[in-house]
């Protein structure tokens, strides 16, 4: 009998304990889902990995190799020279930036952005008499063929087209256009040029050279004089050899290590930690970036730059870049789940730091080759674009960019929308000086015309279109300790994009299946036991 009772009290511990192991088992299984979803396995798509701060690079002031120049530079037109385009743009008029800049310069009692610097990191900025405030910040390209200090030779003229929207100021009355800040000063950094490709015949530069400057270098044409070389694109009223486009993308992107041209993203960190470091700029403008298929993984050369901002925003700089261009190396973000992006763009992607602006049209719709992402900050006018001749030598105006050497097309890009953004945060930096950047990050982002989403916020215009005058004149609750209200999402709008995560409903119907059958298995097993309790009961008798 003992040993009856030995063997049912055994049997009923196993019991419990295969009991307790299942419900243990199935509790595991619920999490499992959870886990998955934040595993890095899963890869690095809509958000980057945290900042490696160990990445950050010392800037070096030089360019990362030696460049010898490819193609012409841009001139000035053939079809007439100096053009004067009497009318406004119509993305000034769309944002108001007479009545801002009236506001400004009667709160300050002065200039529309005076004292505000603005770096311009591109291909360069060629001096120009509407842009009289022009300083040089750094050359990382090549060596200036005509003397000019570092930063202020642009061979492609992208560049100073950029610098003329945030900055420019005519002296023709009878000249519409005009830069969103005028009296902030450009300080430029020739940084990347397409008619410019790495040098293969001489070694890298030496890093011995400690004085800022660029290594000692020929970019001599290779027959002697700019008419040898192949045509960059075009004259003076366009702005270089834009990409190569297909109906809906945009001939306006600078991309950064493309085959057979210049600038890489380890400059661009470089350039981005001197400014910071020397406090360069109030306002940083990056028209370019690095376009890539989304593989869930990240570069050194993207975490090079993502340290670079991290930094360059804790010194309290704005930091403003395009979101980028579709082109067929470029795709568009177009997949049904928007938090798995086929195409990152950088540095847009470190949207933590970095306050990214995809672009408008005419008409005021998205422009349909402005890249979509969970990065999108804001967006501004990004199509017929009039901006400073970049030709070296011009007085006049350009509204026209050429492909292929004979067709003319109207500049266009994100990498346009961006300097509208960038003399925004000038203008707001010089009404409220006492702003630091993440506040006028905010202000920009608070009072945009935000769109019918929730919370006010979508993946193709983010926050929304700028609205100037509200940025310079509303009144923030965040300003004042209070939250700010999320915009409601209007009841009339069309059905979300299917991107919803499937994951609760999985762990959902995965903890209620684990449940049932742990329960059942209970249940078995205490029917169980309670059968054999009357044959133990009458091997006691």
């Amino acid at each position: 009998m003992a040993v009856g009772r030995r063997f049912g009290a055994t049997r009923r511990t196993t019991t419990a304990l295969l009991t307790g192991t299942i419900g243990f088992l199935s509790s595991v299984a619920v999490a499992v889902p959870v886990w998955a979803q934040q595993a890095p396995a899963d890869g690095y798509f809509a958000t980057p990995p945290p900042v490696d701060m160990s990445k950050l690079l010392p800037d070096s002031g030089q360019p990362d190799k030696k460049y010898k120049q490819s193609k012409g530079c841009v001139q000035r037109s053939t079809l007439g020279q100096n053009i004067v385009l009497k009318n406004r743009p119509w993305g000034q008029d769309y944002l108001q930036i007479t009545k801002a800049q009236e506001i400004v310069k009667a709160a300050t009692n002065g200039g529309v952005g005076r004292g505000v610097k603005v770096a311009v990191v591109d291909t360069g900025v060629t001096k120009h008499p509407w842009l009289p405030n022009l300083e040089s910040g750094g050359e990382y390209v090549a060596t200036p063929t005509n003397g000019q200090p570092k930063g202020l030779e642009d061979c492609d003229g992208h560049g100073t087209e950029v610098a003329g929207i945030i900055a420019a100021k005519p002296d023709n009355p009878e000249v519409g256009f005009i830069g969103v800040a005028p009296d902030a000063t450009i300080v430029s950094y020739r940084q990347l040029s397409e008619n410019y490709e790495p040098d293969t015949s001489t070694s890298t530069p030496s890093a011995s050279n400690t004085t800022g400057g660029t290594p000692s270098s020929s970019t001599t044409p290779p027959t002697g004089s700019d008419t040898s070389l192949p045509p960059s694109g075009g004259g003076g009223t366009g702005s270089g050899d834009g990409d190569q486009t297909s109906p809906g993308q945009s001939n306006g992107g600078r991309q950064l290590e493309k085959a057979g041209t210049a600038g890489t993203l380890k400059t661009l960190a470089e350039i981005i930690r001197g400014i910071a470091d020397r406090k360069a700029a109030d306002v940083i403008n990056m028209s370019v970036d690095n376009c890539r298929t989304a593989t869930g993984n990240i570069t050194d050369g993207e975490q090079q730059v993502q340290a670079a901002v991290h930094y360059a925003a804790q010194a309290g700089i704005v930091i403003v870049a395009a979101a980028g261009n579709a082109t067929d190396t470029c795709p568009q973000n177009d997949q049904p789940d928007a938090k798995k992006p086929k195409t990152i763009v950088t540095p847009p992607w470190f949207a933590d730091d970095v306050l990214s602006v995809g672009a408008i049209d005419e008409f005021g719709s998205v422009a349909s080759f402005s890249v979509h992402g969970p990065w999108v900050g804001v967006a501004a006018p990004g199509t017929q674009i009039i901006s400073l001749d970049p030709a070296e030598g011009s007085n006049g105006l350009a509204n026209l960019t050429f492909e292929s050497g004979d067709k003319a097309s109207p500049i266009q890009g994100t990498s346009f929308a961006a300097p509208y953004v960038a003399g925004l945060a000038a203008l707001v930096k010089a009404k409220y000086p006492n702003l630091d950047a993440k506040g006028i990050i905010n202000r920009i982002k608070e009072t945009a015309q935000h769109p019918a989403a929730p919370g006010g916020r979508d993946n193709f215009v983010g926050y929304g279109v700028i609205d100037p005058v509200a940025a310079l004149t509303q009144s923030l609750p965040s300003e004042i300790g209070n939250q700010a209200p999320i915009p409601p999402p209007q009841l009339a709008q069309l059905p979300p994009a299917n991107d919803h995560s499937s994951t609760p409903m999985i762990v959902a119907l995965a903890g209620t299946g684990g449940g049932v059958v742990a329960l059942l298995i209970t249940l078995f097993v205490m029917r169980t036991i309670r059968r054999n309790r009357p044959a133990e009961t009458a091997s006691r008798r």
